[in-house]
């Protein structure tokens, strides 16, 4: 081989080195910061395993999971600087948009089902039988107070329940030890804490099926379903309402990252779904149904990439 040619190839050789580093590497410096909700909660759940994968796939340190007190908080803080990333209700990322359009979304990931659990030998048997008794709507500013406050005013209890903000540890031990009388609590199924052997077994889920006409309304996102009777060793399944959650981040974070972000969400759905069966949903076709959040840029060229 001719001098030259020798040069040619380590030169050739040197770029393909440089490219590939550059690969690895490139967000080496990225600091992240995910907004997660409480540690009993999915939220949290799958923040942890999310941490770890993006940790490995954009080669930056492992980035920070916060606590904090749900969804709202969760966007404010996206809003505020304070986190780089969130999970968010769909409800409370729409109607926050509308007022704050700050931020976006890079998916649709699992959805939430509202959970209202009385203690299993209750003589609760309807929402409507709320009225007079005490009930705890979820942490101060979470995306559970948002929803059960919704929904006690669309029912017109409002003014006939007592309400105390517990997080979702709180009003478990304060249901059993008969502080409260039930409790609302929106999450991914099943919810770990509620799905605890000792716990399970005294809770009783409500069916809202009488009072879902009135409630659907109150948000474009809405829909409904069933919590298969399995999930909680429940008697039978519960019809109640079920709210999309999105990954919600900066308009202003650049488009590498985030395409970057989408990317490794979706390959790490088996880790994900290790740690918490709700994962299982996370698909890149119904990813993109954040409406009427909008995708981060980075986010859609992530998915014109994949075709959907």
């Amino acid at each position: 081989m001719s001098s030259s040619r020798w040069t040619r190839g380590l030169a050739v050789a040197a770029a393909l080195l440089l490219v590939l580093t550059a690969c690895t590497t490139g967000f080496g410096e990225l600091k992240l910061r995910i907004a997660a909700g409480n540690s009993g909660g999915v939220y949290y759940k799958l923040a942890q395993p999310l941490a770890t994968a993006w940790q490995a796939d954009l080669g930056i340190d492992r980035p920070e999971v916060l606590q904090t007190q749900g969804s709202p908080d969760n966007v404010t803080k996206v809003l505020a600087g304070q986190a780089d990333v969130a999970f968010v209700a769909a409800d409370v990322a729409a109607d926050r948009y509308q007022a704050s359009p700050g931020f976006a979304a890079l998916a649709r990931i699992h959805d939430d089902y509202l959970h209202i659990a009385v203690r299993a030998d209750s003589d609760i048997r309807s929402v409507s039988q709320l009225s007079g008794h005490q009930v705890a709507i979820g942490s101060p500013a979470s995306g559970v107070e948002y929803i059960a406050k919704s929904l006690l005013a669309a029912v017109g209890l409002r003014n006939s329940v007592s309400t105390t903000t517990r997080g979702l540890d709180e009003s478990v031990g304060a249901l059993l030890n008969r502080e409260v009388d039930a409790f609302f609590w929106s999450g991914g199924l099943p919810t770990p804490k509620l799905a605890e052997p000792e716990i399970r077994g005294r809770l009783r889920l409500l069916d809202l099926t009488d009072v879902l006409p009135k409630v659907q309304g109150l948000n474009q996102v809405y829909s409904t379903a069933a919590i298969p009777a399995s999930t909680y060793n429940q008697r039978l399944p519960v019809t109640t309402l079920v709210v999309p959650n999105f990954l919600v981040v900066p308009k202003s974070m650049p488009d590498d990252v985030a395409e970057a972000l989408v990317r490794g969400l979706f390959d790490a759905r088996r880790r994900l779904a290790s740690a918490n069966p709700a994962a299982l949903s996370i698909d890149v076709h119904p990813g993109i149904e954040t409406q009427p959040v909008p995708l981060h840029p980075g986010a859609l060229r992530y998915y014109r990439a994949q075709k959907t």
